[in-house]
């Protein structure tokens, strides 16, 4: 699979992000997947949640599977993530996963946070 494997409603999950989440799910109960949604809140307006949960894909879910990892995105944070790439950095600052979203007009420093236009 290439670097950035392209999903239904052009959200991305890279291979690097994909390798991570399949090793913490392989950590997890059977059946684990990570759940990411939008929910208010932060300095910016939007932030993103990560969850790890044992359920079945809602009809209205995104489904990503990449590897072992499968990751959950209900529709309405769909909206606010049409087109975004969902990565995992390693460097000298940190280990954290990034979404980088075309729908974020701004974003706070901390990169936990986003506003939409």
């Amino acid at each position: 699979m290439s670097e950035a494997a392209l999903a239904p409603n052009n959200v991305i999950l890279t291979d690097r992000a994909a390798r991570r989440i399949g090793r913490i799910l392989s950590k997890q109960g059977e059946g684990t997947v990570l759940r990411i949604a939008v929910a208010g809140g932060g300095c910016s307006g939007f932030q993103y949640e990560y969850n790890l949960v044992k359920e079945a894909p809602a009809a209205d879910d995104l489904v990503l599977s990449n590897g072992d990892a499968t990751v959950l995105i209900d529709s309405l944070s769909l909206e606010f993530m049409g087109g975004a790439e969902i990565d995992y950095v390693d460097d000298l600052i940190g280990q954290s996963f990034q979404i980088r979203n075309p729908n974020a007009v701004a974003g706070c420093g901390c990169g936990t946070s986003f506003a939409v236009a």
